[in-house]
């Protein structure tokens, strides 16, 4: 008897939960591991950022084929054991993107907003905004409709404020001073916004039109135009916000 009790207390002590993950998903990263093993990280649709060991993966490619790429969207299914690593169990492609694979400047752009989506989104924390802003992102890259670093910049804008890091462009992030309409402001972007002259100010100096800007892609409003100077502004800012916040850097993989 009081070996049974030791075996089910040791049972109970070491349960372990069996959880089945199944969503569409990104590959965001992958590294290889041991000799025939990858660990990848996924930016799915249900479950957030999730890791996962896959078993051979570059021992035989019959059973995931091509499927382990960026930039498609694909079908996973993932046991989840409570520890740090799932196992990825099947993997298909859902939507093939091969406006992106076959263009230099789409494929950079969409890279970079993988990266960001690694380091920016928590771990098996679901992000639906997030996820819906970067499928939109990859279908017009893949369309070849869209200017890519403006319609990164849309995504990046939103990004921040889908994960919480959201930067304050109408009023002073210190004081809580508004900014008047159609005025130019210091931006710290590592401080969280502008930054009124009472404050202390910042060395970069928002223009009126690029903060409006800001503030209508913030807004999620439709049809926002911006310059090629405009973007590339805007886009320097938002990776400094995402340096404060994360690890990520213009040479992060």
């Amino acid at each position: 008897m009081q070996g049974y009790r030791l075996s089910r207390d040791w049972l109970i002590a070491n349960w372990i939960v069996l959880k089945v993950i199944e969503s569409a998903a990104l590959l965001v990263r992958s590294v290889p591991y041991g000799e025939a093993d990858v660990v990848a990280t996924f930016f799915t649709e249900v479950e957030g950022k999730v890791a996962a060991m896959v078993r051979g993966a570059r021992r035989s490619t019959k059973r995931f084929g091509g499927t382990l790429e960026p930039m498609h969207e694909l079908v996973v299914r993932f046991e989840d054991r409570g520890r740090e690593l799932c196992v990825l169990k099947e993997a298909r492609i859902g939507r093939a993107r091969e406006g992106i694979v076959s263009s230099l400047a789409s494929m950079e752009m969409a890279g970079r907003a993988l990266r960001w989506v690694r380091h920016v989104c928590p771990a098996k924390t679901p992000e639906p905004a997030a996820w819906l802003e970067l499928r939109a992102l990859l279908d017009s890259l893949d369309s070849g409709v869209a200017d890519e670093c403006a319609r990164l910049v849309v995504f990046g804008v939103r990004l921040l404020s889908d994960v919480g890091y959201g930067l304050e462009f109408e009023r002073c992030v210190r004081c809580a001073k508004p900014c008047p309409e159609g005025r130019s402001a210091f931006v710290d972007a590592s401080g969280g916004g502008i930054v009124c002259v009472s404050c202390g100010g910042a060395e970069r100096t928002m223009p009126a039109e690029l903060r409006v800007t800001a503030v209508r892609l913030q807004r999620r409003e439709e049809g926002v135009a911006m310059t090629v100077a405009a973007a590339s502004e805007l886009l320097s800012i938002v990776e400094d916000a995402m340096a404060a916040h994360t690890g990520y850097g213009p040479l992060s993989i």
